[in-house]
């Protein structure tokens, strides 16, 4: 039964988050709202929406492992499986120049989520300020794309116009709240699910958050940019991809702060922390590989002006190593072991 519930969580979040996406694009165009605003917005930030969602049931719960576990897995995930796949498929073409700005935006965003981990700093004036972040990025993103000649504003314009989505008014609004209520109620199948298993298997929450959680909020990433890569629109994925990295740091983490401030150091053990390990839920390896992808991404994107098949490869092989990482497959001296 608990498996059918993760099942039907993680179908609930895509076909809701992809329901959302659609329908709130649609009532978009109908108010006549540029697909500059809506490539920007909508496209971009509105696949994150289950992630939203997922890490505020999560904390309403009190389980801080699958809310942070979340953010952090699905931005791993959004980089190595994602764009791994999409690669694979095509060959994804790559413009330095309008990656450049957000590219740069997503190292900084990936920094800042590094410290406030490190230094546990998660509490609601944090997450206010993280959402003025994201306003002041919104902002000035909007701005800088009103000029033609910026590369930024022409991948910004293709993302939105990459949703084929025009039902008129009054069906995007219902197709929109039917995808809300998917997704809220496919976050409470998952988490509540999670947690369970999590429970019988004694594994920690933040490793359910890191993988399965993970990988399901990051389906609507997934099949956006798949059909992007597959129409040869490739830097339109790439640029989905960076601009739900940094709303689920800025946005994500900062609602969920606002919210119900927490703490990444509540599930490690006495006896962990008297040993001198770093006490947090976030272990080295994670923060490892979130650095990693990052790092592989900004490579294969800015060098070639393309992310070959094999850039692809190498991508879903670092995820696979980090899967073997979480499950201790691949033994690492040194390294604490989730409790």
């Amino acid at each position: 039964m608990t498996y059918l519930m993760v099942l039907g969580g993680l179908v609930l979040l895509f076909i809701g988050g992809e329901a959302l996406v659609r329908g709130s694009v649609s009532v978009a165009r109908k108010l006549n709202i540029s697909e500059l605003v809506i490539g920007l917005t909508l496209v971009g930030f509105g696949t994150s929406v289950p992630e939203l969602v997922t890490s505020l049931r999560a904390i309403d719960q009190n389980a801080v492992g699958i809310a942070v576990g979340n953010v952090v897995g699905s931005n791993i995930a959004n980089v190595l499986l994602v764009l791994g796949v999409a690669a694979m498929i095509r060959p994804i073409l790559t413009n330095p120049r309008a990656l450049a700005r957000d590219g740069l935006i997503m190292l900084a965003v990936t920094a800042l989520l590094c410290a406030l981990i490190w230094f546990d700093l998660f509490s609601r004036p944090v997450g206010i300020a993280l959402l003025g972040a994201l306003l002041v990025y919104l902002t000035y993103s909007f701005v800088a794309d009103q000029r033609r000649d910026n590369e930024a504003a022409v991948m910004h314009v293709a993302e939105g116009e990459t949703v084929d989505a025009r039902y008129g008014l009054f069906l995007g609004l219902v197709i929109a709240a039917a995808g809300l209520v998917g997704v809220v109620f496919g976050a409470r199948l998952l988490v509540d699910g999670g947690v369970v298993i999590a429970r019988d298997f004694g594994i920690s929450e933040t490793i359910i958050g890191l993988t399965i959680v993970a990988v399901g909020t990051s389906l609507p990433e997934l099949v956006t940019s798949v059909v992007a890569a597959y129409r040869g629109k490739s830097d339109v994925a790439l640029g989905n991809i960076i601009g739900s990295n940094i709303f689920n740091v800025l946005g994500i983490l900062g609602i969920t702060a606002v919210v119900h401030p927490f703490s990444v150091r509540g599930d490690i053990s006495a006896e962990a922390m008297s040993q001198g390990h770093h006490a947090s839920i976030i272990s080295f390896e994670d923060i490892g590989a979130l650095i990693l992808s990052v790092f592989l991404l900004m490579l294969f994107a800015m060098t070639g002006k393309r992310i070959a098949r094999w850039e692809g490869a190498v991508l879903l092989l670092a995820y696979a190593l980090y899967f073997g990482l979480l499950f201790d497959l691949v033994p690492v001296p040194g390294i604490l072991p989730y409790a």
